[in-house]
C-alpha cells in the first residue's frame, strides 16, 4: 500500500520537453514530400555552387596567380612561380601604386566625412514625414539607380572645359577632368552625389524600425531632438551604422567606373581598381602583377567584412 503513491507519482511525471520537441520535428520532416525535399535541396545547393564558383574560386585563383608572372597567354604548365616578387614590385618599383593608395584613402575620407553624414542627415529629415518627402526620396535615390559610368557622362556635361555648365557659370576655362590638381575633387563630388542617396535610403529604412516609444520617453524626460538622436536613436541603430560603415569602405575600394570612363585612371585619378584592370585586361596583360594588386584590395575588404559579420553574429546571439 505504501508503494502505491510513489507509482502514481511516477506515472504523473510528463515526458521531457526535449523528447516532445524532437518527436514534433521528426513528424514535420516526415510530412515533407519527395518534391519538397528536392526543392529545398536545390535552393541550398544551387546558390552555394554559384557563390563558390563565382566568388570563392576566382578569389582563391587570384591569390594563387599573384605569386606568378603569368601573362594570360601561355599554358598553366609553363607558369613561373615568383613568390612575393610581385608584391615587392608593387610597393617599390610601381610609381602609380602610392598615388592610387592616396586617392583611395582620399575617396574613403570624402565619403566617410562628408557624403555619409549628409546622407544620414537627409534620412533623419525625411523620417519626419515632411510634405513632399516621397518626391525627395525618389529624387535623392535616383542617382543610385544610375551606373557610375553613366554618372561620368552626365557630369561631363557639367565639367566640360569648353561647353560645360560649371565653366559657363564661373566664367572660367578650367579643365575639371584633365587638370590633375582638381580632377580628383571633381570626381569625388560626382561620386558623393550618388553615395548620399544610397546612405539616405539605408538609414531611412533603419529609422523606420526604431521603436517610437523610445523617442516619446526621451521627449517626456525633456530631451531635445538632437540629444534624443545621439543618445537614444543612434545607439539603437548600431547594426545599421556598421552596415553603413562597411558600404562606405567597399564603395571607396570598388570605385572604378567613374575614373575609367574619364581617363582610364591616369593623370591624377589613379585608383587600385583601375590599376588592377589596366594590368589584367590592358595592353600589358600582366596577370600575376594585377592579381597581386587585386589581392591587396581583397585583404583590405576582408577586414571590414569580417567586422560586419562579427557584429551581425553578435547581435543574433542576443
Amino acid at each position: 500500500m505504501s508503494d502505491l503513491p510513489l507509482i502514481q507519482a511516477d506515472r504523473a511525471v510528463p515526458p521531457p520537453a526535449a523528447t516532445t520537441t524532437t518527436r514534433g520535428r521528426g513528424r514535420r520532416l516526415r510530412l515533407l514530400s519527395r518534391t519538397d525535399r528536392v526543392v529545398i535541396t536545390l535552393m541550398v545547393v544551387v546558390p552555394l555552387l554559384l557563390v563558390v564558383g563565382l566568388v570563392w574560386l576566382p578569389a582563391l585563383a587570384t591569390v594563387a596567380l599573384s605569386g606568378t608572372n603569368w601573362d594570360g597567354i601561355g599554358p598553366f604548365a609553363e607558369i613561373d612561380w615568383v613568390g612575393l616578387k610581385n608584391y615587392d614590385d608593387v610597393v617599390n618599383i610601381y610609381p602609380p601604386f602610392v598615388p592610387a593608395i592616396q586617392n583611395n584613402l582620399l575617396w574613403l575620407a570624402a565619403l566617410f566625412v562628408v557624403a555619409t553624414p549628409f546622407g544620414i542627415f537627409l534620412a533623419v529629415l525625411l523620417d519626419k514625414e515632411l510634405r513632399g518627402s516621397r518626391f525627395y526620396q525618389t529624387a535623392l535615390y535616383l542617382p543610385v539607380v544610375l551606373s557610375l559610368a553613366l554618372i561620368g557622362f552626365v557630369w561631363q556635361l557639367i565639367y566640360s572645359r569648353d561647353q560645360g555648365l560649371l565653366n559657363a557659370l564661373l566664367g572660367g576655362d578650367t579643365d575639371w577632368y584633365g587638370d590633375p590638381n582638381v580632377n580628383i575633387w571633381a570626381v569625388l563630388f560626382a561620386a558623393g552625389w550618388r553615395h548620399v542617396g544610397y546612405i539616405m535610403l539605408l538609414y531611412l529604412a533603419g529609422l523606420k524600425g526604431v521603436d517610437p516609444t523610445l523617442r516619446e520617453a526621451a521627449a517626456v524626460d525633456g530631451s531635445s531632438e538632437v540629444s534624443t538622436f545621439f543618445r537614444v536613436v543612434f545607439p539603437v541603430m548600431r547594426p545599421i551604422n556598421i552596415i553603413v560603415l562597411v558600404v562606405t569602405v567597399i564603395e571607396s575600394l570598388r570605385a572604378f567606373d567613374l575614373v575609367w570612363v574619364i581617363n582610364k585612371g591616369r593623370n591624377g585619378l589613379e585608383l587600385i581598381s583601375a590599376l588592377v584592370t589596366a594590368n589584367v585586361v590592358g595592353e600589358a596583360s600582366r596577370i600575376g602583377f594585377g592579381s597581386a594588386l587585386a589581392t591587396i584590395m581583397l585583404v583590405v575588404s576582408l577586414v571590414f567584412i569580417t567586422l560586419y559579420l562579427a557584429t551581425v553574429m553578435r547581435e543574433d546571439r542576443r
